[in-house]
């Protein structure tokens, strides 16, 4: 799976919404297309992008190609998402943990710091 080719997939608002839309169950590609207000063709380029990064599979069934969600790759982008949030925190400049930052911030304004 290459990365870049999924989040290149989900930078774009118009995927976002066709993968809303399979999460919800299988589809035509003439379904997905009454759901936009786009030529035929581009709906396709969105479909292409999609099934490049993996994200969606296609079967044709007659004369329909029926497109569905592959979620392997989605599992595997949310492992790497986690791999990379779990990493040590590292020292800043100042001296300060990122995370100590980020819990001050979160505190309750009320509570005296140091307390």
């Amino acid at each position: 799976m290459a990365l870049s080719l999924v989040f290149k997939a989900l930078s774009d608002p118009t995927r976002r919404q066709i993968l809303r839309m399979l999460s919800q169950g299988d589809l035509s590609a003439g379904e997905i297309a009454s759901a936009f207000r786009m030529a035929k063709p581009s709906i396709s380029h969105h479909l292409s992008v999609l099934k490049q990064a993996g994200l969606v599979q296609d079967e044709r069934r007659g004369q329909q190609i029926i497109y569905s969600l592959d979620t392997t790759v989605f599992q595997e982008v949310l492992s790497w998402i986690f791999d990379v949030a779990q990493r040590p925190v590292q020292n800043t400049r100042g001296g300060e943990k990122e995370a100590d930052q980020g819990e001050r911030r979160g505190a309750d304004p009320t509570t005296p710091s140091g307390s």
